[in-house]
Protein backbone atom coordinates (compact mmCIF):
# COMPACT_ATOMS: atom_id res chain seq x y z
CA UNK A 1 0.00 0.00 0.00
CA UNK A 2 3.08 2.52 0.65
CA UNK A 3 4.28 2.03 -2.50
CA UNK A 4 1.21 2.84 -4.44
CA UNK A 5 0.43 5.49 -2.18
CA UNK A 6 4.47 7.26 -3.01
CA UNK A 7 3.42 7.96 -7.07
CA UNK A 8 -0.12 9.67 -5.76
CA UNK A 9 1.60 11.93 -3.29
CA UNK A 10 4.34 12.84 -5.34
CA UNK A 11 1.97 13.75 -8.09
CA UNK A 12 0.04 16.05 -5.70
CA UNK A 13 2.40 17.65 -4.28
CA UNK A 14 3.97 18.88 -7.93
CA UNK A 15 0.40 19.77 -8.72
CA UNK A 16 0.30 22.26 -5.28
CA UNK A 17 3.95 23.50 -6.52
CA UNK A 18 3.03 24.48 -10.40
CA UNK A 19 -0.60 25.90 -8.91
CA UNK A 20 1.58 28.12 -6.15
CA UNK A 21 4.02 28.90 -8.37
CA UNK A 22 1.25 30.54 -10.76
CA UNK A 23 -0.62 32.19 -8.18
CA UNK A 24 2.40 33.67 -7.02
CA UNK A 25 3.46 34.77 -10.65
CA UNK A 26 -0.01 36.00 -10.83
CA UNK A 27 0.51 38.05 -8.44
CA UNK A 28 4.09 39.49 -8.09
CA UNK A 29 5.25 39.73 -11.75
CA UNK A 30 3.49 43.06 -12.74
CA UNK A 31 4.96 44.34 -9.89
CA UNK A 32 8.26 43.11 -10.23
CA UNK A 33 8.26 44.55 -14.16
CA UNK A 34 7.40 47.75 -12.63
CA UNK A 35 10.17 47.99 -10.18
CA UNK A 36 12.51 46.69 -13.02
CA UNK A 37 11.48 49.42 -15.35
CA UNK A 38 11.55 52.33 -12.46
CA UNK A 39 15.34 52.01 -14.09
CA UNK A 40 14.64 52.01 -17.35
CA UNK A 41 16.78 55.40 -19.48
CA UNK A 42 13.75 55.88 -21.47
CA UNK A 43 11.00 58.34 -21.38
CA UNK A 44 8.19 56.67 -22.70
CA UNK A 45 9.08 53.35 -20.47
CA UNK A 46 7.92 50.85 -23.12
CA UNK A 47 11.08 49.52 -24.15
CA UNK A 48 14.12 48.55 -22.14
CA UNK A 49 17.13 51.22 -23.03
CA UNK A 50 19.59 50.94 -20.48
CA UNK A 51 19.99 50.95 -16.60
CA UNK A 52 19.81 54.64 -14.86
CA UNK A 53 19.22 55.82 -11.00
CA UNK A 54 18.35 59.13 -12.70
CA UNK A 55 14.68 59.07 -12.45
CA UNK A 56 15.41 58.25 -8.36
CA UNK A 57 17.20 61.33 -7.80
CA UNK A 58 14.95 63.36 -9.84
CA UNK A 59 11.88 61.52 -7.31
CA UNK A 60 13.92 62.56 -4.35
CA UNK A 61 14.52 66.13 -5.68
CA UNK A 62 11.05 66.79 -6.44
CA UNK A 63 9.54 68.76 -3.34
CA UNK A 64 6.15 68.23 -4.51
CA UNK A 65 6.48 64.79 -3.53
CA UNK A 66 8.35 64.37 -1.00
CA UNK A 67 5.54 66.72 0.78
CA UNK A 68 2.75 64.52 -0.20
CA UNK A 69 4.76 61.78 1.32
CA UNK A 70 5.55 63.52 4.58
CA UNK A 71 1.41 64.25 4.55
CA UNK A 72 0.94 60.60 4.00
CA UNK A 73 3.45 59.45 6.87
CA UNK A 74 2.06 62.29 9.88
CA UNK A 75 -1.96 60.68 8.52
CA UNK A 76 -1.26 57.52 8.73
CA UNK A 77 0.61 57.86 12.09
CA UNK A 78 -2.33 60.06 13.57
CA UNK A 79 -4.87 57.55 11.70
CA UNK A 80 -3.27 54.39 13.55
CA UNK A 81 -3.04 56.03 16.94
CA UNK A 82 -6.71 57.00 17.06
CA UNK A 83 -7.43 53.60 15.42
CA UNK A 84 -5.52 51.89 18.32
CA UNK A 85 -7.18 53.38 21.18
CA UNK A 86 -10.99 52.98 19.41
CA UNK A 87 -10.45 50.03 17.98
CA UNK A 88 -8.99 48.07 21.39
CA UNK A 89 -11.88 49.52 23.18
CA UNK A 90 -14.56 48.30 21.05
CA UNK A 91 -12.49 44.99 20.81
CA UNK A 92 -13.15 44.81 24.80
CA UNK A 93 -16.43 46.44 24.39
CA UNK A 94 -17.73 43.45 22.66
CA UNK A 95 -16.08 40.87 24.49
CA UNK A 96 -16.38 41.73 28.24
CA UNK A 97 -20.60 42.98 28.25
CA UNK A 98 -23.73 41.44 26.99
CA UNK A 99 -26.31 44.60 25.97
CA UNK A 100 -29.44 44.69 23.88
CA UNK A 101 -28.20 45.46 20.60
CA UNK A 102 -25.04 44.06 20.71
CA UNK A 103 -25.64 42.08 17.39
CA UNK A 104 -26.34 45.65 15.64
CA UNK A 105 -23.47 47.11 17.29
CA UNK A 106 -21.22 44.46 15.78
CA UNK A 107 -22.49 44.97 12.65
CA UNK A 108 -21.82 48.90 12.30
CA UNK A 109 -18.34 48.01 13.65
CA UNK A 110 -17.84 45.89 10.51
CA UNK A 111 -20.02 48.54 8.09
CA UNK A 112 -16.48 49.75 6.79
CA UNK A 113 -15.20 46.85 5.86
CA UNK A 114 -17.59 45.84 3.79
CA UNK A 115 -19.18 49.45 2.14
CA UNK A 116 -17.00 49.83 -1.26
CA UNK A 117 -14.24 52.58 -1.10
CA UNK A 118 -15.95 54.41 -3.56
CA UNK A 119 -19.19 54.81 -1.37
CA UNK A 120 -17.00 55.73 1.57
CA UNK A 121 -15.30 58.41 -0.12
CA UNK A 122 -18.35 60.00 -1.96
CA UNK A 123 -20.20 60.03 1.52
CA UNK A 124 -17.01 61.44 3.46
CA UNK A 125 -16.66 64.43 1.00
CA UNK A 126 -20.44 64.83 1.49
CA UNK A 127 -20.05 64.76 5.17
CA UNK A 128 -16.61 67.37 5.16
CA UNK A 129 -18.45 69.88 2.51
CA UNK A 130 -22.46 69.99 4.10
CA UNK A 131 -22.32 68.33 7.67
CA UNK A 132 -18.98 69.50 9.14
CA UNK A 133 -17.20 72.29 6.68
CA UNK A 134 -14.09 71.68 7.05
CA UNK A 135 -11.68 74.14 6.78
CA UNK A 136 -8.74 73.77 4.14
CA UNK A 137 -6.80 77.08 5.37
CA UNK A 138 -5.76 75.49 8.42
CA UNK A 139 -2.04 75.33 8.93
CA UNK A 140 -0.08 71.75 9.17
CA UNK A 141 -0.88 69.40 10.12
CA UNK A 142 -4.71 70.31 11.35
CA UNK A 143 -5.20 70.89 7.72
CA UNK A 144 -5.22 67.11 7.32
CA UNK A 145 -7.65 66.56 9.48
CA UNK A 146 -10.95 65.47 7.45
CA UNK A 147 -8.32 62.64 5.84
CA UNK A 148 -6.95 61.61 9.38
CA UNK A 149 -10.95 61.19 10.59
CA UNK A 150 -11.77 58.99 6.98
CA UNK A 151 -9.01 56.76 7.60
CA UNK A 152 -9.63 56.35 11.16
CA UNK A 153 -12.87 55.53 10.35
CA UNK A 154 -12.28 52.03 7.95
CA UNK A 155 -9.04 51.90 9.79
CA UNK A 156 -10.36 51.12 13.56
CA UNK A 157 -12.57 48.28 12.09
CA UNK A 158 -9.41 46.19 11.12
CA UNK A 159 -7.69 46.75 14.88
CA UNK A 160 -11.03 45.88 16.83
CA UNK A 161 -11.55 42.40 14.29
CA UNK A 162 -7.77 41.93 15.81
CA UNK A 163 -7.86 42.78 19.07
CA UNK A 164 -10.96 40.90 19.16
CA UNK A 165 -9.49 37.19 17.87
CA UNK A 166 -6.93 37.80 20.57
CA UNK A 167 -8.87 38.24 23.17
CA UNK A 168 -10.98 35.06 22.70
CA UNK A 169 -8.14 33.22 23.71
CA UNK A 170 -7.92 35.16 27.13
CA UNK A 171 -8.81 33.10 30.37
CA UNK A 172 -11.10 35.31 32.45
CA UNK A 173 -9.78 33.74 35.69
CA UNK A 174 -6.38 35.78 35.80
CA UNK A 175 -8.63 39.17 35.62
CA UNK A 176 -10.18 37.85 38.58
CA UNK A 177 -7.50 36.79 40.52
CA UNK A 178 -5.84 40.22 40.20
CA UNK A 179 -8.75 41.45 41.36
CA UNK A 180 -8.28 39.14 44.85
CA UNK A 181 -5.17 40.64 45.19
CA UNK A 182 -6.38 44.23 45.44
CA UNK A 183 -6.25 45.44 41.98
CA UNK A 184 -8.46 47.77 40.80
CA UNK A 185 -10.06 47.55 37.26
CA UNK A 186 -7.34 49.79 35.67
CA UNK A 187 -4.80 48.06 37.38
CA UNK A 188 -6.26 44.65 35.69
CA UNK A 189 -6.96 46.14 32.73
CA UNK A 190 -3.34 47.37 31.92
CA UNK A 191 -1.08 44.95 34.16
CA UNK A 192 -2.96 41.50 32.85
CA UNK A 193 -5.35 42.59 29.90
CA UNK A 194 -2.89 44.90 28.06
CA UNK A 195 -0.01 42.46 27.91
CA UNK A 196 -2.46 39.85 26.70
CA UNK A 197 -3.18 41.74 23.81
CA UNK A 198 0.06 43.35 23.15
CA UNK A 199 0.36 41.10 19.83
CA UNK A 200 -2.72 41.76 18.54
CA UNK A 201 -2.00 45.48 18.85
CA UNK A 202 1.14 45.56 16.98
CA UNK A 203 -0.31 43.73 14.27
CA UNK A 204 -4.12 45.87 13.73
CA UNK A 205 -1.74 49.30 13.98
CA UNK A 206 1.13 47.68 11.98
CA UNK A 207 -1.62 46.84 9.45
CA UNK A 208 -4.07 50.23 10.45
CA UNK A 209 -0.42 52.27 9.11
CA UNK A 210 -0.28 49.77 6.10
CA UNK A 211 -3.93 50.64 4.88
CA UNK A 212 -3.80 54.12 5.62
CA UNK A 213 -0.51 54.95 3.78
CA UNK A 214 -1.86 52.85 0.59
CA UNK A 215 -5.73 54.60 0.56
CA UNK A 216 -6.25 56.41 -2.69
CA UNK A 217 -10.14 56.30 -3.27
CA UNK A 218 -11.37 58.12 -0.25
CA UNK A 219 -7.94 60.42 0.17
CA UNK A 220 -8.97 61.34 -3.54
CA UNK A 221 -12.80 62.26 -2.09
CA UNK A 222 -11.43 64.03 1.27
CA UNK A 223 -8.15 65.50 0.20
CA UNK A 224 -8.08 69.28 -0.20
CA UNK A 225 -5.93 71.23 -3.08
CA UNK A 226 -2.88 71.87 -0.37
CA UNK A 227 -3.31 68.19 1.40
CA UNK A 228 -1.95 65.92 -1.55
CA UNK A 229 -0.68 62.50 -0.27
CA UNK A 230 1.73 60.37 -1.68
CA UNK A 231 -0.94 57.72 -3.87
CA UNK A 232 -2.81 60.55 -5.27
CA UNK A 233 0.03 62.41 -5.97
CA UNK A 234 1.30 59.05 -7.75
CA UNK A 235 -1.75 59.08 -9.41
CA UNK A 236 -1.69 62.59 -10.56
CA UNK A 237 1.77 62.05 -12.55
CA UNK A 238 0.45 58.84 -13.92
CA UNK A 239 -2.56 61.33 -16.13
CA UNK A 240 0.48 62.52 -18.14
CA UNK A 241 1.98 59.49 -18.92
CA UNK A 242 3.87 56.15 -17.08
CA UNK A 243 7.24 57.73 -16.94
CA UNK A 244 10.06 55.79 -15.12
CA UNK A 245 9.69 58.61 -12.08
CA UNK A 246 6.22 57.33 -11.73
CA UNK A 247 7.36 53.93 -11.48
CA UNK A 248 10.47 54.52 -9.34
CA UNK A 249 7.46 56.77 -6.69
CA UNK A 250 5.34 53.60 -7.13
CA UNK A 251 8.22 51.68 -6.29
CA UNK A 252 9.33 53.62 -2.67
CA UNK A 253 6.11 53.10 -1.87
CA UNK A 254 5.76 49.50 -2.22
CA UNK A 255 9.22 48.60 -0.67
CA UNK A 256 7.41 50.45 2.42
CA UNK A 257 5.03 48.51 2.73
CA UNK A 258 6.36 45.66 2.60
CA UNK A 259 8.96 46.48 5.45
CA UNK A 260 6.31 47.35 7.41
CA UNK A 261 4.36 44.11 6.75
CA UNK A 262 8.00 42.49 8.32
CA UNK A 263 8.34 44.29 10.89
CA UNK A 264 4.88 43.80 12.00
CA UNK A 265 5.12 39.85 11.48
CA UNK A 266 8.71 40.30 13.66
CA UNK A 267 7.37 42.44 16.45
CA UNK A 268 4.36 40.01 16.62
CA UNK A 269 6.35 36.39 16.79
CA UNK A 270 8.27 38.80 19.76
CA UNK A 271 5.72 39.73 21.58
CA UNK A 272 4.13 36.39 21.54
CA UNK A 273 7.42 34.65 22.76
CA UNK A 274 7.26 37.05 25.53
CA UNK A 275 4.12 36.20 26.35
CA UNK A 276 4.33 32.14 26.40
CA UNK A 277 7.41 32.88 28.21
Amino acid sequence: MALKRAPLEHNRTWQMRVWLFGVFFFLYAPLVCLIAFSFNDSKRNIVWRGFTLDYYRKLFNNQDLMIAFANSLTIAFFATLISLVIGALAAVLLWRYRFAGKTVVEGAFTLPLVVPEICMGVAMLLFFTRVIPWPNNLFWPFSLGSIIIAHVSFCFPFVALVVGARLASFNKEQEEAARDLGANDWQAFRDILVPHIKPALIAGGLLAFTLSLDDFVITFFTSGPDTITFPVKVYSMLRFSVTPEVNAASTMLILLTIVLMFLMMAMQSRAQKKTKG
